[in-house]
């Protein structure tokens, strides 16, 4: 395992050799492949190695009210509204090194090469890493960031995961407090604008020659939670034509999802990503079924229309089976444009760095700045990632790609000191 040497100067392959770092144990919970889940003992160990990294880079850093690890660039006055650069810390189960976690450090490594220079802003930079983006612990994705952005609305916190330890027990261990989650809200003065740099996860980019692009749009998405409640019996003696068999009901529904699916335009994509079989027995006709729905589209009603479709479909399929089903919405995300004037400055980076003109995608995963976008203008850079491959082991990247999404994010950096000084503000000069 290659370690990067703590006064290297601000570079991409240092990025990569750092995520590369943080792939195994202690920063994963299993020895086997890498698993990061949301306030486990990896996350803990994670945070302050990142913590260490942020230091070194001459930020101060501190642990929020939701576990999100967040640094402060201190800008020309201390009061200053702070640019956010960030991404997430947790991962699924047996995933790649860099989802997420390479937007980080390049967060990391854009204010490194700022600070060996002695610049300092009219604001600050924050960098920060979410650390429940992906749900891979609790029903639920993106809630740190919802803290953040003040959008938890009427969100359930008595979550429990697979083991069933609890939302509020798993914080406590953290030195956290579930009541006092939405303490991680930020104001919306405070902060300037959120810039994510991440991994395209698919393979547009590679296919098309490009080694980055810029996101002109976040997917909308929907998931939902299906139970099939149908009658648990004897497998060899309930007679066939009398079983009301809740998983054989659910692959039909599965089938019915794919279809519904396939049948949009090609950005409508719906799948079926986990399932729960009770009670789990060889010889016993199966009686309840829990599986995830997962709907997303590039435009909020194409995703919708999808999702009555597959309503009606299981609906149909339940009746006809004479199953129970009980489908709940668990998470509705609308699509989300990032910000024009962000992304041209985005561009115009990208533009400088690559000397090409800059691929323009519509980003099919769902990602925090989604989210942040209900508390600031978002922008965000995707990397070429090899063959497209993402939440695997295979996951990869080139370091000279890297190195330059590290220096489309610091032109972009000087991009949005020169607009923003220019914009009117009330700092004077010499703040300026």
């Amino acid at each position: 395992m290659v370690r990067s040497p703590t006064r290297e100067a601000a570079s991409g392959p240092r990025a990569v050799a750092r995520c590369d770092d943080l792939g195994a144990v202690p920063y994963s919970d299993s020895a086997e492949h890498l698993f990061r889940p949301y306030l486990g003992s990896a996350h803990a160990a994670t945070l302050d190695r990142i913590a260490a990294w942020m230091t070194e880079a001459g930020m101060t850093a501190r642990v929020d009210a939701a576990g999100n690890i967040v640094a402060r660039y201190e800008g020309r006055h201390p009061d200053a509204p702070a640019l956010m650069i960030g991404s997430h810390v947790d991962s699924v189960r047996d995933a790649g090194r860099y989802d997420g976690m390479l937007g980080v450090m390049l967060g990391i490594e854009t204010v490194a090469w700022f600070a060996e220079r002695g610049h300092r802003f009219p604001f600050a930079i924050e960098v920060i890493g979410f650390g429940d983006e992906e749900g891979s612990r609790f029903p639920v994705s993106m809630l740190t960031s919802r803290a953040v952005a003040g959008v938890l609305g009427d969100q359930d916190l008595a979550l429990a995961d697979a083991e069933g330890v609890g939302l509020a027990e798993a914080l406590e261990g953290f030195g956290l407090d579930v009541a006092r989650l939405a303490d991680a809200g930020r104001a919306r003065e405070d902060i300037l604008a959120y810039v994510e740099a991440h991994i395209e996860q698919g393979p547009v980019l590679e296919a098309e020659g490009h080694a980055l692009g810029v996101v002109s749009a976040i997917a909308a998405q929907y998931r939902f939670r299906a139970e099939v409640t149908g009658v648990a019996g004897h497998a060899g003696t309930m007679a066939m034509r009398l079983r009301h068999d809740a998983l054989a009901a659910a692959a039909e529904m599965v089938l019915a999802v794919e279809r519904i699916g396939g049948a949009g335009p090609e950005d409508l994509v719906a799948t079926v990503g986990r399932m729960e079989v009770g009670p789990g027995v060889p010889n016993v006709v199966p009686g309840t079924v829990r599986f995830s729905i997962d709907i997303r589209a590039g435009v909020g009603a194409v995703r919708d229309r999808a999702a009555d479709a597959i309503r009606a479909a299981l609906a149909e399929i339940a009746a006809r089976r004479g199953v129970g089903l009980d489908l709940a919405l668990q998470q509705d995300l609308p699509a989300t444009p990032c910000d024009a004037g962000l992304s041209g400055l985005l561009a115009d980076a990208v533009r400088d760095v690559t000397g090409a003109a800059p691929r323009m995608l519509v980003s099919g995963a769902g990602h925090d700045a989604m989210v942040m976008a209900h508390l600031a203008p978002v922008a965000m850079l995707f990397l070429r990632c090899r063959g497209g491959v993402s939440h695997h082991p295979a996951e990869a990247v080139d370091v000279d790609d890297v190195q330059k999404a590290l220096e489309a994010m610091t032109d972009f950096v000087t991009r949005f000191e020169q607009a923003w000084s220019g914009a009117g503000t009330a700092l004077t000069e010499e703040e300026r």
